[in-house]
């Protein structure tokens, strides 16, 4: 398939590099937990950092699919939210790592590191990761306990609960682990504590002084030898950091853990064959005025396998005349067959949504996941389409996806507003995994159209009460919601708010995506025939 982005290639590229140097400043804040003053202190107690951890536990040369990395973005607290979450391979086990950054204000919990952590266990849970918490952590941040207190004690029964789904729960206690959050290694089916620094106590000894006016020390009250020899709560006692992480890897080596789908494609296939057109690509395809269409078959044709043996063509298109502004077909990705929905002209009308339903229905009765790819404005208004029935056949294709239990991956390339969002497979629908691109914008309304729309009411209702209407005002009013509308509906506002699993680089999303699917292959992919009644 041959595809061109046109003369506008290099205005593209130069604003999605442009995005992507700005994307690139915020990992590197996250990265740098809670600075070169923090780092270098906690180095000083021979320590080493969350991200270091994380190294030394996955297998060597391994991948690492890091989650949420800008949780707290745009908050008063850093971005990253003390918690470094995502899945990597050990001892050739795919897990879910969650690694608490003691450089960031003692490792403690804020509202946006719940989130964070609620949305890994959900991953884990609905792709049956095993679950390793490398933990060092002062317990929540106690300026904002009431936004903590109710909805962090469901990590708890999250580990409670994994316990029990028979996905494994192993904890590597590096320091402290105190009040709630000594209740994770208190649930978790394995825990190795690191000596003389692993610090577990639901109450540390100037509460215990305050609460019952018995002194004690740090070791006796819940130090790591007291817990391996008196208490039971350790299982292991580690000598140092790595000798808790090799530890945490031999436990991982004997969980007998297996994928519940076995290699993709018939017996004797050979590999895959790299995507047709070069991925770099995608840097051109993204127009800077996200009304402009583009084709996402340019997008397929730089993410999928391309043509060899077992896949002759890269992309089979299903129903390509009807309903033209949504593409639909079947591909392979790493070997992996997938059925690919993708917004070609932003709007979606009554037949692509017909289509959508039609072909979901077909990827269930095969057990083949879906992959979303957003640039919708959403479903089409006006008096003809709604005499033509826009509503229902909106609702015929939300409630395909809703009901549909194949696995989603959903990629927001461009615009993802109104119910268009929801057609496709937005956060709320619950996508096994969703990625934004620098480009991507999600919003009730595109701005302007939601600043039209107060303007016109504004206006109608300074008519019905035989009012002059001040149009210096209507235009300042309409300014304003459009810019900040704009402002909200960027991309590091809504992974900041953990509403993605994180912002790529274009160009990373076939690796991205090949991770994901690699993943939900750790749970059983079956489709259904169950559906909501759908209005015909």
């Amino acid at each position: 398939m041959s595809v061109d982005a046109g003369p506008e290639a290099g205005t593209r590229r130069a604003a999605m590099l442009e995005k992507l140097a700005a994307l690139d400043a915020e990992h590197a804040k996250a990265v740098e937990g809670g600075g070169e003053k923090y780092v270098a202190r906690h180095r000083a107690r021979g320590k080493l950092t969350a991200r270091e951890r994380i190294e030394l536990l996955l297998d060597e040369g391994s991948a690492f699919l890091e989650l949420s990395p800008l949780a707290g973005w745009g908050t008063d607290f850093p971005v990253g939210a003390s918690v470094v979450t995502g899945i990597g391979v050990v001892e050739g086990v795919e897990c879910m790592v969650i690694a608490n950054d003691p450089t960031v204000r003692g490792g403690a919990s804020n509202p946006w590191t719940v989130k964070k952590v609620f949305r890994a266990a959900q991953i884990a849970r609905e792709n049956r990761l095993p679950s390793i918490n490398l933990v060092e952590s002062g317990g929540a941040d106690l300026q904002t306990q009431r936004e903590i207190f109710i909805p962090g004690g469901a990590l708890f029964r999250d580990l409670t609960r994994a316990s029990a789904a028979r996905t494994p729960t192993i904890a590597l206690v590096f320091g402290n682990s105190t009040a709630g959050g000594a209740y994770v290694p208190g649930m978790s089916d394995y825990v190795v504590m690191v000596k003389e620094q692993a610090k577990v106590f639901l109450g540390g000894p100037p509460l215990v002084k305050m609460a019952t006016g018995e002194e004690s020390d740090d070791e006796s009250l819940g130090g790591a030898e007291m817990h391996a020899r008196t208490s039971g709560l350790a299982d292991y006692l580690a000598l140092d950091e790595r000798d808790a992480i090799r530890i945490g890897r031999r436990i991982v080596a004997r969980l007998n853990h297996r994928k519940a789908v076995g290699v993709p494609g018939p017996p004797g296939r050979p590999g895959f064959a790299e995507p047709e057109q070069d991925p770099e690509g995608l840097l051109d395809l993204i127009p800077v005025d996200l009304k402009e269409p583009f084709d996402p078959r340019q997008v397929i044709v730089r993410i999928c396998d391309g043509p060899g043996p077992g896949n002759e063509v890269v992309f089979d298109e299903f129903k390509p005349l009807y309903g033209p502004s949504l593409v639909t077909g079947w591909a392979r990705l790493h070997g992996r067959q997938i059925g690919i929905l993708a917004n070609a002209q932003g709007v979606l009308f009554s037949e692509e949504s017909q289509k959508a339903a039609q072909f979901i229905q077909l990827a269930n009765q095969v057990d083949v996941p879906l992959l979303f790819l957003h640039n919708t404005t959403g479903y089409m208004v006006g008096k003809e389409y709604e005499q033509g029935g826009i509503i229902k056949h909106g609702a015929l294709m939300i409630n395909a996806v809703s009901n549909s239990t194949v696995p989603h991956l959903s990629i927001m390339m461009g615009a993802s507003y109104g119910a268009g969002n929801y057609g496709m497979c937005g956060r709320a629908y619950d996508p096994r995994f969703l990625f934004t691109w620098p480009s991507a914008k999600s919003a009730v309304m595109g701005p302007a159209q939601l600043a039209g729309v107060l303007s016109i009411v504004s206006r109608q209702a300074a008519e019905a009460k035989g009012q002059p209407y001040d149009e210096e005002a209507d235009a300042q009013m309409r300014a304003y919601v459009e810019q900040q509308v704009e402002e909200q509906s960027l991309p590091f506002v809504l992974s900041g708010m953990v509403y993605d699993d994180g912002v790529i680089d274009p160009r990373d999303t076939r690796t991205v995506l090949g991770l994901c699917l690699s993943v939900i292959e750790n749970a059983p992919i079956r489709g259904t025939d169950r559906f909501g009644v759908f209005r015909m």
